[in-house]
């Protein structure tokens, strides 16, 4: 079989970091479409990539695309799945991989009609620290765990404009950095929270500029969030079991965790990967999923994420124009 044929929709920060991971697997981007051509044009120089659409619709009706990593604001994202789905092709997507529950289901079923394969670039699912601490877990020398307390805080100045504070491009702290703490959560649970309670600040512009969360499942695991856009706190998470706790700072592209054994009063450091591959880490579980486990992706927590996006925002009337229209 010839090598993945990977395009990338959009020339931004994380098509940069995209571009870069894959030439750090060994492998080179074979095609990128802009909304603007003369980007594409200059990206494509930057990375050595074979082919430029005139028009990024072309990128889906393209024979030798085989994969599409999908860059552009989270709120185009399900139209764009689509088009790529329907035209056969596997699908990456950045976080929020859709703005709510019914997108989601709707672009798994259309890629489970046509035989492919559909994932969010949710760095957390595919650090190898995350996975060891799994691993670590299921020994039981931490015994069970009871309590996850996360924060993510970042200060954006107050520019209406900007998208993170923009209704009309899907800004808001859930779906911007919420995601994050969720599927953290969700992968150090044993099972989906179904109970949820939340305060939330809007902004001016009515997205959710601060949010605390509190989340318990049906095995009593619990968990709590809090979540800014306009004041900073540093990215950790804490993972509280029976016998000891994991401490994770700058979670997102974690390498390094510090789990401290209480029942035996020890500490131990575990590094695993690099913070600078995290792309790359996901793109190699993209392409094992495409080959046939599936599973690497997580699609499932990425579902029982945005469930609880979606419950947390109807609880708080928060919608999007696209939402509205439906």
């Amino acid at each position: 079989m010839r090598e993945i044929h990977w395009a990338v929709l959009g020339t931004g920060v994380i098509a940069n970091e995209m571009a870069s991971a894959l030439q750090k697997n060994g492998k080179r981007l074979y095609a990128v479409g802009n909304r603007t051509y003369e980007k594409a044009v200059a990206f494509a120089k930057k990375y050595g990539v074979e082919k430029v659409y005139n028009d990024y619709n072309e990128m889906f009706t393209d024979p030798e695309v085989d994969v599409i990593y999908i860059t552009t604001p989270h709120n185009t994202h399900i139209n764009f799945m689509k088009k790529a789905i329907e035209n056969g092709k596997h699908v990456l997507v950045e976080k929020s991989i859709t703005l709510n529950s019914n997108e989601l289901q709707e672009a798994v079923a259309l890629a489970e009609q046509k035989g492919v394969v559909i994932g969010e670039a949710m760095t957390i699912f595919h650090m190898p620290l995350y996975k060891k601490l799994k691993e670590i877990l299921v020994t039981g020398k931490l015994g069970k765990v009871n309590l996850i307390t996360m924060n993510f805080g970042s200060f954006k100045e107050y520019d209406m404009n900007n998208r993170f504070f923009n209704r009309n491009l899907a800004g808001g702290a859930m779906l911007d950095i919420g995601v994050y703490a969720l599927s953290f959560i969700r992968w150090f649970m044993e099972e989906k929270p179904d109970q949820l309670l939340s305060q939330v600040k809007p902004a001016p512009t009515g997205v959710d500029e601060q949010a605390g969360l509190l989340l318990m499942n049906p095995s009593g695991q619990m968990a709590t969030v809090m979540l800014s856009l306009h004041s900073k706190q540093p990215k950790r998470g804490m993972v509280s079991c029976e016998n000891g706790y994991i401490e994770i700072m700058e979670y997102p592209r974690a390498c390094v965790a510090t789990i401290t054994y209480t029942d035996i009063g020890a500490t131990e450091t575990i590094r695993e990967g690099d913070t600078a591959d995290a792309l790359a880490y996901e793109l190699s579980d993209m392409e094992r999923a495409i080959a046939g486990d599936a599973e690497c992706m997580r699609l499932s927590y990425t579902r029982d994420v945005m469930d609880m996006m979606t419950s947390f925002r109807k609880e708080w009337g928060l919608t999007y124009p696209e939402e509205e229209n439906v």
